[in-house]
């Protein structure tokens, strides 16, 4: 049965599509790991660090800075530290403890931690009000499907159209596939056959996995906040929704005891919703692009959606439902290609996993169509599928529940299985086809402004990986890699810069990151010794392996509660009015400039099963920087302003190759015996 509800104004329909309780289907048999049946674990609370300590590491990263400066001609190094020196030993000896003790009680009343209760997903995310559309959200793109023929991903036959809708059969069948995979596997955490709360890494996937589910970013003035959970029972709950050229379709893929429908029963729910949209286009109706109104500033959707909703109750319910709702799906009526890009003649579609081909599908999940972008995607939503007419397939999200590790290793689940055609009940069929000015418009233009200015390309560096780096090199890949940022970094700017690289403290209850400054004194002085001719091989490598050696410090510290940043983030904002005026260290012109982060990276998995990833960077005169480190392969994704004259993603591209391969001359001029 099929039932409609039309948004007053200015007209977003959701469908409510049901179907007859099915049977779960248990797809072919994956690695589990059994739940224990005795006891549980549980994760200690995220501590607050030693005040003295946090003082002292704070002093020893802006020595980097202050060298630098003395050398570019500006105040004598011991002049600078001395006065640093100076503040932070009044700070230690007088406000500090007392912000320290308020940070304590602060602790002591909050349920899970200090941090992630009161100060950083306000600071970090809901306060920020630039729109989300590059600037916030994460996306991923997937491996191919090899069930899928080849042919279907050049464009070519073996594809049917559905409907005079664009949509596909593969299309639709891998996202089904995909569907039932992530829901199986959220089962299975329900159940604890994997990631049981008998161990610590259980406890905390589990616990930040169900963050991405059943929930939305809800914009309001100022702040926005979370939608809330809803309990058990309710319809939404068990829904999931499916955008269709800007249409919007609730699909139940639980039945009423919350048990997983099949992939087959997923495919004709779909199917069914393309039919919908299809008669509707024939019809002559065309779907106002609502969605892109969740691209926009924060302050103004908040606006928005406030006047949307006091048109009509069924206004609300809509909304409801799409907070509710399990997770999103976006099928694209088109598979994209950059305007750069120019297929065989034999084929409409690029050679697959090229770099041209890799690049237009980031693009596209990032911000959907460049000429109509924020289309067809809710971008309030944690997590969101998004497949393309010839099956090529990814995911987006909001990245205030959780960092994007947690949904990256969800999406691993679901598509490091091929499509099982015997689950759909055989092979794929034709289907036949069926007889078939507002502020949305300045919305889209807003965002087509964002997309348009994005510099975002795919790196993939093949001549080596983590392999050679550990058993060759004897070092911390992830370490290696930063080196080689930095050192790409210089040789384009001619400078140096704060570099911020996330930790993940997920070994505490709520825990979730904190920083690691990359730009330390060593990792400074390895640089500018690559960039003298008259440093010998193995000086060099004597620094690289120093500059490594102190960022794995750093690393270690950061995911044990030890950083700095989070901690002193918590002393400013335990300040009150009467504490006077803001202490020196943090009036300190080098306090905020150590923290402007020019280049802001994040290590992922080791993508075995992801094309490429990427997010904005957050300075618009810098980079933001993902990298998967695989065993023989490296996949950067990178995000620069095109409209920035000293940045630019290719150049950079070509500079972290031109490192990676410089460092490894370097570690190979060394023999083995002197390591």
């Amino acid at each position: 049965m099929l039932a409609h509800f039309r948004m007053r104004y200015p007209g977003l329909p959701l469908h409510m599509l049901s179907s007859p309780r099915a049977q779960v289907h248990s797809s072919t048999a994956s690695v589990r790991k059994l739940a224990s049946t005795t006891g549980t674990t549980s994760l200690p609370r995220l501590p607050i660090p030693d005040l003295a300590k946090t003082l002292d590491k704070y002093l020893t990263s802006l020595k980097p800075f202050l060298l630098e400066d003395e050398a570019r001609g500006g105040t004598p190094y011991n002049e600078a530290f001395a006065l640093r020196a100076a503040w932070v030993d009044n700070f230690k000896h007088g406000l500090g403890p007392t912000l320290q003790t308020r940070l304590q009680e602060l602790d002591k009343n909050s349920p899970n931690n200090w941090l992630d209760d009161n100060i950083w997903l306000k600071t970090a995310y809901h306060g920020w009000r630039a729109p989300l559309i590059v600037n916030s959200n994460w996306w991923l793109s997937f491996k191919n499907d090899t069930t899928i023929p080849g042919s279907v991903y050049l464009g070519l036959e073996e594809n049917p159209q559905l409907y005079n809708t664009g949509l596909t059969r593969w299309q639709v069948r891998r996202a089904a596939w995909l569907v039932h995979r992530v829901l199986d596997f959220r089962a299975q955490l329900d159940r604890q056959e994997i990631y049981p709360d008998t161990s610590k890494t259980g406890i905390w996937f589990r616990t930040s996995a169900e963050k991405i589910f059943n929930i939305a970013r809800v914009p309001r003035p100022g702040c926005d906040a979370f939608s809330s959970r809803p309990p058990k029972g309710v319809p939404a709950s068990r829904t999931i929704i499916c955008s269709i050229r800007d249409w919007f379709y609730a699909i139940n893929v639980l039945d009423e005891n919350d048990n997983l429908k099949s992939p087959a029963e997923l495919e004709q729910q779909i199917l069914q919703v393309a039919a919908d949209v299809g008669s509707r286009i024939g019809a002559g109706e065309e779907a106002i692009p609502i969605s892109v109104l969740s691209a926009d500033h924060r302050d103004t959707w908040a606006q928005n959606q406030a006047h949307l909703l006091s048109l009509s109750s069924t206004n609300r319910e809509i909304l409801d439902s799409i907070n509710d709702s399990i997770l999103g799906l976006s099928l694209d009526h088109y598979t994209y290609v950059l305007p750069t890009a120019y297929p065989s003649p034999r084929t409409p579609l690029p050679t697959p996993d090229s770099s041209a081909e890799v690049d237009a599908h980031l693009h596209n999940l990032r911000s959907g169509h460049p000429s109509h972008p924020g289309r067809n995607r809710w971008f309030d939503k944690p997590f969101t599928f998004i497949v393309e007419s010839n099956g090529r397939a990814g995911a987006t999200g909001e990245h205030s529940p959780v960092d994007a590790l947690v949904p990256s290793m969800v999406a691993d689940y679901a598509v490091v299985q091929s499509i099982d055609n015997d689950a759909f009940g055989g092979p794929i069929e034709s289907v036949d086809a069926v007889s078939s000015g507002n502020g949305g418009q300045d919305a889209e233009e807003r965002a087509r402004t964002i997309v348009q200015d994005s510099d975002d390309s795919v790196l993939w560096f093949d001549a080596y990986g983590a392999e050679w780096i550990q058993e060759y090199a004897r070092m911390s890949p992830d370490a290696y890699i930063q080196m080689a940022l930095q050192l790409a970094w210089y040789r384009t700017q001619g400078n140096f810069t704060a570099t911020y690289e996330t930790a993940l403290t997920r070994m505490f209850k709520n825990g979730r990151t904190d920083t690691i400054r990359t730009f330390t004194t060593e990792s400074r002085e390895w640089v500018l010794a690559m960039t003298d001719s008259k440093t010998p091989a193995h000086g060099i490598h004597n620094l690289l392996r120093r500059a490594i050696h102190a960022h794995s410090i750093l690393t270690r510290a950061a995911m044990v509660g030890r950083g700095i940043d989070r901690h002193l983030l918590g002393l400013q904002f335990v300040l009150r009015p009467e504490d006077g005026k803001q202490h020196e260290i943090f009036e300190d012109e080098l306090f905020l400039h150590s923290q402007t982060w020019k280049l802001s990276t994040s290590a992922l998995s080791a993508g075995d099963q992801f094309r490429g990833t990427g997010f904005g960077t957050p300075e618009h005169d810098g980079y933001g920087i993902n990298y998967m480190t695989g065993p023989s392969l490296i996949k950067f994704g990178i995000e620069s302003k095109h409209s920035c004259s000293t940045t630019s993603t290719k150049v950079f591209k070509e500079a972290i190759v031109t490192a990676l391969l410089d460092m490894r001359q370097i570690c190979c001029s060394v023999p083995l015996a002197h390591l």
